[in-house]
């Protein structure tokens, strides 16, 4: 039986770093990036905008109205979105029929159900989502805490209904989860190697 284990995660939990360390533990793949690299690959759509477009809902356009009358028109954007979806769809199926795997976020736990996956869920609160990323120390130029903390909201926004799109669940609802983690003020190593014992 394969080894498969997704990760949905709260910007600043750790997950990314949780589903690495997993990964190397259990020696098998691990893929987060390297779906969009592959996504862009096979379209001739830039890595920076697939990530933008696969952290939030597509947007639909408002129909052509005369008098009292809608007409729906072909909406090119929409049809993008939904494009890069089915793309992503693919490549995370052949990923997963290829070998033991960790995917990081983009619905893999609702796209991979049938396989029966490890589904977890990482979180954290504020404070702790903050100084991870200072930690990381991205932000270019540098944020105050009241800005990190909106644009850490704005992400898990757009994650949520990005998520809700496309699968019509609750994004961090813990009835789509098989573990769900609070990763405040704890070691991320740390809970790699419990949550390996799961797996082996």
């Amino acid at each position: 039986m394969k080894r498969i284990i997704t990760i949905s995660r709260e910007f600043g939990s750790g997950g990314r770093e949780l589903g690495r360390r997993i990964s190397e533990l259990l020696q098998i793949a691990y893929y987060d990036k390297e779906i969009v690299e592959e996504m862009a690959k096979r379209t001739s759509l830039s890595e920076e905008y697939i990530s933008q477009v696969t952290q939030q809902r597509p947007v639909m356009s408002f129909p052509i109205s005369i008098g009292k009358s809608f007409y729906l028109m072909p909406d090119p954007l929409m049809e993008q979105h939904q494009s890069i979806y089915r793309e992503q769809h693919q490549i995370i199926r052949e990923m997963a029929d290829k070998s033991d795997c960790v995917i990081v976020g983009r619905c893999g736990d609702y796209i991979l159900q049938d396989l029966h996956p490890l589904r977890i869920f990482v979180y954290a609160d504020m404070e702790s989502k903050i100084a991870r990323c200072r930690e990381r120390g991205k932000e270019d130029p540098p944020l105050s805490d009241k800005e990190l903390k909106q644009q850490i909201k704005k992400v898990e926004k757009g994650r949520a209904k990005y998520y809700e799109f496309y699968t019509g669940q609750s994004w961090g609802d813990k009835l789509n989860y098989d573990v769900c983690i609070n990763t405040s003020g704890k070691s991320i190593k740390e809970l790699a190697e419990v949550l390996v014992k799961l797996v082996k």
